[in-house]
């Protein structure tokens, strides 16, 4: 299946800084895709590139077959959502989302019967005639993507589009989101910087560091198979091990990498029962004690020393907790655990 959207080689230069290094992507028709990375790694220059906001300075932009760098970025029938809205303060949320349609020659009709849609869609119908000012974040911020939305886009770009609003918003806003998306099956990048979000959202995550996609895969293989320690530190809070603390805390490593990467949730925290059980099973087990704490709502986020190693591990949070000096133990079952060979950076 050919791509709907492709870029080839992309390239951008801000002075001495090369901002992009030859970016690779294809994007299927329907498909949301999400930017991930920290800030600087390029993820919105490469937003705006596609958009026709900045300019390139190689490679192509390929949407349907045709080749649309050199169209302004009115022609290129993309549509974006900007973090900061962007909505016009002297219109009303109906007109607002009008506008697009308006500078396209709609007519009346069309675009009212198009903005009654979209307000039904994004269950602002009582708001139509209000203002930008009296309307909450997460109501400015569905407005902005019906406004973009009623010039049906070809493709969709969202910059880091809930980052400005508080977290119970955003995760009602990115649900409601992907909702819309997949109703329209709306070919759509998504720009962030937050793991959660990019793994809840998306079909497929792009990691962006210094300009390039160092990995993309489903969520799912970004979180379970990273392949360089940047990735693995980025997508979670996974241990990172040398060569040598992997063989004090295992004994044996059937591998001949320097590096190792082990997710929290791999290990097992042992009560006294526990101990006996993985005993009895021939399992690992390491003392340690008990470094830090934290409550991450459902789970219990421990930082454990062990074996000269200090290890995170998540345990369901079922009501019960260790404290701060405790001593406890750690099953570490070399063939239960995801131990991933991390590559050089940029292998």
């Amino acid at each position: 299946m050919s791509a709907y959207l492709e870029l080839q080689g992309i390239r951008k230069q801000f002075g001495n800084t090369n901002v992009l290094n030859h970016v690779d992507l294809q994007i299927h028709e329907g498909e949301l895709v999400t930017l991930l990375g920290p800030s600087g790694c390029g993820k919105s220059t490469l937003l705006r590139c596609i958009a026709g906001l900045t300019d390139i300075d190689g490679g192509k932009i390929i949407l349907e077959q045709k080749d649309i760098v050199n169209l302004a970025p009115r022609n290129r029938e993309i549509g974006m959502v900007f973090q900061s809205y962007a909505l016009f303060p002297n219109l009303t949320v109906s007109e607002n989302i009008q506008y697009g349609m308006k500078m396209r020659g709609a007519s009346k009709g069309e675009r009212r019967n198009r903005s009654e849609e979209l307000l039904a869609l994004i269950d602002l119908e009582d708001k139509r005639d209000a203002y930008p000012r009296h309307l909450s974040g997460g109501q400015q911020q569905r407005v902005a993507l019906a406004r973009s939305l009623a010039v049906q886009p070809k493709v969709l770009l969202l910059d880091e589009p809930l980052s400005a609003l508080d977290a119970k918003i955003r995760k009602n806003l990115r649900t409601e989101i992907r909702d819309i998306q997949r109703k329209f099956n709306m070919t759509t990048i998504f720009v962030t910087h937050d793991q959660e979000e990019a793994l809840i959202i998306s079909d497929r995550v792009c990691l962006m560091n210094k300009g390039s996609i160092v990995q993309q895969g489903t969520p799912e293989e970004l979180y379970t198979t990273p392949r360089t320690e940047f990735v693995a530190r980025f997508m979670g809070s996974y241990n990172v091990l040398t060569r040598p603390e992997a063989l004090r805390l295992f004994q044996r490593v059937d591998s001949t990498a320097e590096r190792f990467a082990i997710r929290p949730e791999s290990f097992i925290l042992l009560d006294e029962e526990g101990r006996k059980e993985a005993l009895y099973a021939g399992k690992r087990i390491v003392d340690g004690n008990v470094h830090s704490v934290s409550i991450l709502g459902n789970i219990i986020r421990y930082a454990i020393d062990t074996a000269g190693v200090r290890l995170t591990i998540d345990v369901l949070n079922d009501g019960r907790s260790h404290r701060i000096g405790d001593q406890t133990a750690v099953s570490l079952a070399l063939d239960d655990s995801q131990l991933l060979h991390l590559e050089k950076e940029g292998a």
